[in-house]
């Protein structure tokens, strides 16, 4: 626990020299948002105002993560694709009717870039927009041997958030059209973040 709020302490006391730009449209509705593992930290840090609802890991780094967001005015909800994956959902999807809700869909695993179904399914369940969100920081350590290429902006970068045109997912897709649709996420996202060079 003490470790988790020094990290929390040290990010929040780094987070308070960046600058932030954003092009498009912060929601204003409940919504999913859906943003790469490796670029999450500065979305997180972009997003607080709105005290959105945050999937984390329920790993031990996944606890470091978490105390961050609660300090961050995040409701956190624990566990991933790989543990507690099904219960989580639902909390998503039950948080989605009121609130924005935030996950990171190829986390926390990898493979990096590869879209899962979280996203997708809670924004069509809970019948809510999917907005696709990725950053571009002017300054940042790029940690090359992490497996999403985890990226820590430095003391006073400027963050420029990318925020998508929000996507509806029709609530009578079925398998195969939500397999198509992630897809076609997973490739916008890839675009949007090439396009900014994170």
């Amino acid at each position: 626990m003490f470790r988790a709020r020094l990290v929390s302490f040290i990010i929040r006391v780094l987070a308070r020299t960046w600058s932030l730009d954003v092009q498009g449209q912060l929601p204003m509705q409940p919504c999913v948002v859906a943003f790469w593992h490796g670029s999450m930290l500065p979305i997180w840090w972009a997003f607080r105002g709105l005290r959105p609802t945050a999937m984390v890991s329920a790993s031990r780094d996944g606890a470091l993560l978490a105390q961050l967001l609660q300090d961050w005015n995040y409701r956190t909800v624990r566990g991933s694709s790989s543990q507690g994956g099904s219960a989580a959902l639902s909390d998503l999807v039950r948080a989605a009717h009121d609130h924005v809700v935030m996950i990171t869909p190829d986390g926390p695993r990898g493979p990096a870039q590869v879209m899962k179904p979280g996203a997708v399914v809670a924004a069509q369940r809970a019948g809510v927009p999917l907005l696709l969100v990725t950053a571009r920081v002017s300054r940042a350590r790029i940690f090359e041997r992490s497996w999403d290429r985890f990226a820590l902006p430095l003391p006073f970068a400027t963050v420029t958030l990318v925020i998508d045109t929000p996507l509806t997912i029709p609530p009578d897709a079925d398998r195969d059209a939500v397999d198509g649709i992630m897809a076609q996420c997973e490739q916008r996202l890839r675009a949007i973040t090439d396009d900014v060079g994170v």
